[in-house]
């Protein structure tokens, strides 16, 4: 037990587009390697996650105007997230227990960071003590 918070292993501001973004400008961020998703957010509270994939179902494959098609109609509600305050070991397990490799974190209903399981298994094992030395 390290009795570290998700806070001190989350990456703080994650992208994010309001609800009213257009789905081309979620394919506009999407379109750059690192970016996987695009989380949604209604005045700072998480509403919704936005894919490649999504966009292709929901947008392309349905003709609709990448323009005027808002990430609010489209956005799908996240898988899971994790509150700021969890403790870092319970956080581990819970990405483990569900084959997660990031989930979004929140804080009051707020989106405040972006927790991924390297990240978590880097900051665990800085905390680990250093192996005995062999005789």
């Amino acid at each position: 037990m390290t009795g570290q918070l998700v806070r001190d292993a989350m990456v703080p501001d994650p992208l994010a587009l309001a609800t009213s973004s257009s789905a081309r400008e979620a394919g506009e961020a999407l379109s750059r390697e690192a970016v996987r998703s695009v989380l949604v957010c209604d005045d700072g509270a998480l509403v919704g996650v936005v894919t490649r994939k999504t966009l292709v179902r929901e947008v392309v494959a349905n003709g609709r105007d990448p323009e005027s098609t808002t990430l609010g109609e489209i956005a799908e509600r996240p898988n899971a997230t994790v509150d700021a305050a969890m403790g870092l070991d319970a956080a581990f397990a819970f990405l483990e227990e569900h084959d997660y490799e990031r989930v979004p974190v929140v804080e009051n209903g707020k989106l405040v960071g972006i927790l991924s399981r390297s990240g978590v298994q880097r900051r665990l094992a800085e905390d680990e003590p250093p192996e005995p030395l062999e005789d």
